[in-house]
């Protein structure tokens, strides 16, 4: 991996990533960097401390060139067919409601072109987007969603063949975002300013699984058949349920993001790319109230329906940071339409309840297969790695037929889990197990191989149930725990004398 690498790029800013040798997200040193412009002339300079480094304030179309230590980078911000500034079309930070206006200031921007917020607090209901644009929101720009959700536009659950309004993996009419772009390919949206979705204001967390006026709660951020999408340098905070969620958009880009939910906050994922192909997830720092980053592919209804689901495949998570969520990773348990070939690289997961961490159970059918997890250090990360194919999900989770350890018949509603490879990963502070894995009879988890894979306990950990399943009892640092699972290689734990630093 290069030391310096462009990661996104828009009219009017950068994301790049800083990767010596050692990186995780955190840097192992501050780096000192500068951009010149092509005369050479200064145009911004800082230090940075972690890997993603966003630049924002540029020219359209120009050249520049990051400058860090020996290393330089020379780059081209995009062109802008015209930059529309939102507070010539009524948006003003004083008003009580701008919904209208930014409507107004989107249908302004021409194709290609680029609307900027001005700085303040913009109170707004959702805001609609269109294809090919910039939305641009500036440092000290809070685009601040009401609390009150009478007369929110909703979603349904399918348009024109389409779905369009989700909800774990369904069809459902849903409550549209504060940002919501439905077939809007090649949209950019970018700024150091923030989407504030409030779900800390009105009821939106008072009824977490529950729907109201027909709807199911709304997404800060949700995305729907838009491919190509760049989402770069944002903090998202307060969402109503999933933060970031999109939904069959190929070829995302999401870099430098910042995401922020309340630990008690209920179901609010950090980033969810779900049906997505080739989507590229770097430099993120999510602390939220449920997983930081959760992949889906749908699941099946109640009866097998299966018309709409479509795959995740070609993810790479890297240079990441999840903190204080239920998992830093996980994949399901929304998983029917198949997750394949994900590769987590690079990252810090600090504090979470789980790590890596794959939820599914019958009638789910579909696989998870081919996931990678490369030099991952994990800080109080209660249980590392979790593999689990009898999560307790849905009305009937705890019944006979999900829960059952005896075999049960082979079919299209049988999940599969295999081909996962785990190497150069460090956990320290660990609680209950090391490694969990708890494969169906009928299927059991295949080809799990573990290379340099180290993990230490916490002295003070006290015995848990490392998996959301029925039967499993209490344990306390355990390194491996496996039932019908095909584990290859050891988990390696700190020497017994606690003068001798190597490992067994």
């Amino acid at each position: 991996m290069p030391d310096l690498s462009l990661i996104a790029v828009s009219p009017c800013t950068a994301t790049f990533l800083l990767t010596p040798d050692g990186t995780r997200f955190a840097l192992p040193r501050p780096l000192d960097w500068r951009i010149e412009d092509a005369s050479g002339a200064l145009v911004r300079e800082g230090r940075a401390e972690v890997a993603p480094l966003f630049v924002e304030g540029l020219l359209p179309d120009a050249g520049y060139t990051l400058v860090c230590g020996p290393k330089r980078l020379a780059f081209r911000t995009a062109p802008c067919a015209g930059l529309v500034a939102a507070a010539d079309h009524g948006v003003d930070p004083g008003a009580p409601d701008n919904t209208d206006a930014l409507a107004r200031a989107v249908a302004a921007v021409p194709e290609g072109g680029t609307l900027v917020l001005p700085v303040g607090r913009i109170a707004s209901g959702p805001v609609f987007l269109r294809p090919r644009i910039t939305l641009w929101l500036p440092e000290g720009c809070v685009l601040a969603a009401h609390g009150d959700r009478s007369g929110w536009p909703i979603l349904p659950a399918r348009e024109g063949g389409r779905v369009i309004g989700t909800w774990e993996g369904l069809p459902e009419a849903s409550f549209a975002a504060p940002l919501t772009g439905v077939g809007c390919d090649g949209l950019i949206l970018t700024g150091r300013g923030t989407l504030d979705a409030g779900g800390d204001r009105g009821d939106w967390w008072s009824w977490p699984k529950g729907t109201r006026d027909g709807a199911r709660r709304p997404r800060a951020l949700f995305l729907a058949h838009s491919d190509d999408v760049q989402i770069s340098g944002l903090t998202v905070m307060n969402a109503p349920s999933w933060t970031v969620h999109p939904y069959r958009c190929d070829r995302l880009t999401a870099a430098a993001l910042t995401i922020r939910n309340p630990a008690d906050s209920p179901n609010t994922d950090g980033l969810n790319p779900e049906s997505c192909v080739d989507a590229r997830l770097v430099g993120l720092d999510i602390s939220v109230g449920d997983d930081c980053i959760a992949v889906k592919a749908g699941k099946r209804g109640p009866n097998g329906e299966g018309d709409h689901l479509s795959p995740t495949r070609g993810l790479v998570i890297e240079q990441c940071r999840m903190a204080f969520g239920h998992g830093a990773v996980v994949m399901g348990s929304e998983m029917s339409g198949d997750i394949t070939n994900v590769t987590i690289r690079d990252c810090m997961f600090e504090g979470t309840d789980r790590g890596l961490r794959v939820k599914t159970r019958r009638g789910r059918g579909g696989q998870v297969a081919r996931i990678a997890l490369e030099r991952i250090a994990m800080d109080g990360v209660a249980t590392p790695v979790a593999l689990n194919p009898f999560y307790f999900c849905d009305a009937d989770g705890k019944s006979d037929a999900v829960q059952s350890r005896d075999p049960s018949p082979v079919g299209i509603g049988t999940p599969r889990l295999r081909d996962i490879t785990l190497t150069d990963i460090t956990a320290t502070g660990a609680g209950p197990v090391g490694l969990a894995a708890l494969g169906l009879p009928e299927a059991p988890i295949e080809r799990v191989t573990l290379t340099r894979v180290r993990i230490s306990f916490a002295d003070d950990a006290v015995p848990e149930v490392p998996l959301m399943a029925l039967g499993v009892p209490e344990m306390r640092h355990v390194p491996l725990f496996a039932v019908h699972a095909d584990i290859t290689g050891r988990i390696e734990t700190p020497a017994q004398n606690p003068t001798e630093p190597a490992w067994t």
